[in-house]
């Protein structure tokens, strides 16, 4: 039998198929309504927010870096010049995850922890388009590494910046400086807009006193970029302007006739312009290599460096304390005749040692049977330290401080150069300050011959002896002479004042004739010229005291014992075109230092305008070359002084220190 089935309900059919229609319908207007009101609101309610959105996604303002401006000597030889590197740049824009990016990075460009700290604290001031350079300077392994997997790594890119580079290494360091990374606490000092994109900043030297100069000023770039941070197209620029160009006062032949002097000694050596106060000559021995402060310093290299006895970061020419012995005789003796304590006729009878009223101390001379009778002029000439003995006596500290003040001992002279010492002139105020205990006597005694507290900077004598030269007109030493750019800046080449002398003028002269008889016929001898007048004084700085009763006796000390010799002196007398200052330690005699000023005083008077020493090789500015490249990697031709220059350089310097080592010093001074 078969099954009963009921008829198709067609009604009903029509019905189940109506209804699902329409809410099929609903739905899709639901949705589409909604995807409208969306739009709209994308499109127009909120349009500039998401536009503005957009556009920064998709254009960028890059930051321009400023080229460093170039550093020259006052003939236009080129000390500091820019060079362009390979750098690897990030900017936050263009990573999801930096730590990730940064740990993947670390094998393929050999990042050390210090140039990811550095990296990571730029990198969270900087703008969010702005590319931080996490590692400088690569070299051609880096950047092989680096293409073979560039495509893991959207948002990391090599760039082409320039750096700095010093073509004559050692010879400029402590006048020029060097410039470094910005570190954490320099971040937090700068204008961070005006620093955009810059890695470097002057450390020390003139790269740090004319930073504001040197620096320039950025400028900016828009770009078209794509999700991964890659350049579509330029859209618009705004050139950076360089910073300024300076012009030392320094001379690079003397420059480099002063590091000859000192070439193998520990020392330093100013030369001035007493018109002007420009630093013609600044050399502190030994020296370093600046080019390895410029990208990062290794580890090994800066302890190599800290950690030498001979202390080559140590700039002894601004910063450098020494007791100036009886270089300051000639000063401290105008002192005399200001306060009416003496004249050129006072005379005293030197028996080889002085002692205070009631006191059995023996303070000694040099000489331990004396000089006989002295007055002022034989007392500069013999170095006769028993007549300054009685004249400090008569005199006392407080006067001896007010007057060599004037001279500028005890307080910085102003230079335009950073961290310069202030030296120590003592006063029985600083001794309760510092020492909390009462001044005596006795060290009035020490101090007039440069010797107890008293400290001079070799900076601090060349300017006290210019200042002598020009007969009491005071000049600030400078090493900048002219700056051209875009940032206007004045420089003062001339005299700023005078010592407040109650002598007659004729005393200046008197004083200056006595300094000349020092360098004919006393102890400066052997420095002494046909061609040219010397005015100098000679100085013997104690290193080892000496009891009392005792004799000094070279053959028990060691080398480092030794007394510093010491020279200041101008030529020529009648008319100075230069004063030079020589602090060499544990030179044992200021005539030996004195003998190291010769070749300068040679040089400036009588050499320099027919045969002037400068670099001979032609030097490379514009090769892709690395900031610690140095001069002798250099190809044949391209180094900075010629192999006939150095030769010359090396026989100077052999006949000098034969000259010096071969004479045997009679005199301490």
């Amino acid at each position: 039998m078969k099954p009963n089935y009921p008829l198709k309900n067609v009604q009903q059919e029509k019905r189940i198929f109506r209804n699902r229609v329409f809410i099929s319908i609903g739905i899709v207007t639901f949705f589409l309504v909604l995807l409208v009101v969306r739009y709209a609101y994308l499109q127009i309610s909120s349009f500039d927010e998401f536009s503005t959105a957009s556009d920064k996604n998709r254009i960028r303002l890059q930051p321009l870096p400023p080229a460093r401006g170039y550093i020259y000597d006052r003939n236009g030889i080129l000390l500091a010049d820019n060079l362009p590197v390979f750098n690897a740049t990030i900017s936050r824009a263009d990573i999801e995850d930096m730590d990730d990016t940064i740990n993947r990075l670390i094998p393929v460009l050999s990042l050390t922890q210090e140039d990811i700290d550095r990296f990571k604290s730029r990198i969270q001031t900087a703008r969010k388009t702005e590319r931080v350079s996490i590692k400088l300077n690569l070299n051609e392994a880096d950047i092989a590494r680096f293409s073979e997997v560039k495509f893991l790594f959207p948002g990391v890119n090599i760039e082409l910046q320039m750096t700095r580079y010093y073509p004559h290494g050692e010879l400029f360091a402590h006048v020029i400086g060097y410039v470094g990374r910005i570190n954490d606490k320099e971040l937090k000092e700068i204008d961070k807009d005006a620093y955009a994109g810059t890695n470097l900043i002057g450390k020390i030297g003139v790269e740090k006193s004319y930073e504001n100069l040197l620096h320039g000023v950025p400028g900016n770039e828009s770009i078209e970029a794509d999700a991964h941070g890659n350049v579509l197209r330029h859209l618009g620029r705004k050139d950076p302007i360089r910073g300024n160009d300076l012009y030392l006062s320094i001379d690079y032949g003397l420059q480099v006739i002063a590091s000859e002097q000192l070439a193998g000694r520990r020392g330093a050596i100013v030369a001035l312009d007493p018109k002007t106060g420009e630093i013609l000559a600044l050399v502190s021995s030994p020296s370093f290599n600046p080019n390895l402060f410029v990208t990062g310093i290794s580890s090994t290299d800066y302890s190599s460096l800290r950690d030498n006895l001979d202390q080559p970061l140590y700039n002894r020419a601004v910063q450098g304390a020494y007791p100036p012995g009886s270089t300051i005789k000639p000063m401290f003796g105008l002192g005399g005749i200001h306060y009416g304590f003496v004249d050129w006729k006072t005379q005293i009878s030197d028996h080889g040692y002085f002692s205070l009223p009631g006191d059995s101390h023996r303070f000694r001379d040099h000489k331990k049977t004396g000089h006989g009778i002295v007055d002022m002029h034989k007392a500069q000439v013999v170095s006769c330290d028993t007549y300054f003995y009685v004249l400090s006596y008569r005199m006392g500290i407080e006067k001896m401080n007010e007057w060599m003040r004037q001279f500028g001992f005890g307080a910085k002279t102003g230079v335009d150069l950073p961290s310069e010492s202030t030296g120590l002139y003592p006063s029985p105020e600083w001794k309760m300050r510092t020492r909390n205990a009462k001044w005596l006597k006795g060290e009035t005694i020490s101090v007039s011959i440069g010797q107890g507290a008293f400290t001079a900077t070799p900076l601090q004598l060349a300017m006290a002896t210019a200042i002598t030269a020009n007969q009491g007109d005071h000049i600030t030493p400078h090493v900048l002479r002219e700056s051209k750019g875009s940032k206007p800046h004045t420089v003062h080449n001339a005299t700023d004042g005078k010592i407040d002398f109650n002598g007659q003028p004729e005393d200046w002269i008197k004083m200056r004739e006595a300094m000349v008889d020092v360098v004919n016929s006393g102890t400066g001898r052997r420095i002494r010229s046909s061609a040219y007048t010397i005015a100098g004084k000679t100085g013997t700085a104690q290193v080892k005291s000496i009891a009392q009763g005792k004799k000094y006796n070279e053959s028990i000390l060691t080398e480092r014992q030794l007394d510093h010799g010491l020279f200041v002196g101008f030529a020529p007398a009648e008319n100075p075109e230069i004063a030079i200052a020589v602090v060499w330690e544990n030179g044992r005699h200021g005539g030996s230092a004195a003998q190291l000023a010769k070749p300068l005083f040679d040089y400036w008077l009588l050499t320099r305008q027919k045969n002037p020493v400068v670099p001979t090789g032609k030097h490379i500015s514009g090769g892709l070359m690395t900031a610690g490249i140095k001069p002798s990697d250099l190809p044949s031709g391209s180094q900075s002084l010629s192999t006939n220059a150095e030769a010359s350089s090396t026989q100077r310097h052999e006949a000098s220190a034969a000259s010096i080592e071969s004479q045997v010093e009679t005199e301490r001074d």
